[in-house]
């Protein structure tokens, strides 16, 4: 993802609440942890619908393509 873009990510309240309730973060600032791991060579991003799917590894954020807005991030399990 694009330097520019990555500047522009942010969540709301709600968001970061949710973000830090599903990822166990406590403390941790939750867009820094998100863009660090969206930045991560290793990170997976597909665009679908509205949005944009990141995934590095067993956790999967999701960005609003138009908004740039985290809306989520979770553990995913692995089949």
């Amino acid at each position: 993802m694009e330097k520019e873009i990555i500047n522009k990510l942010h969540t709301t309240k709600l968001g970061e609440e949710r973000i830090k309730r599903n990822l166990y973060l406590g403390d941790i600032d939750t867009v820094d942890y998100c863009k660090k791991i969206i930045c991560d060579s290793k990170c997976s991003i597909t665009s679908k619908g509205k949005n944009w799917y990141c995934q590095k590894d067993n956790i999967l954020i999701t960005v609003n393509r138009s908004s740039y807005t985290i809306i989520t991030a979770k553990l995913i399990k692995e089949k």
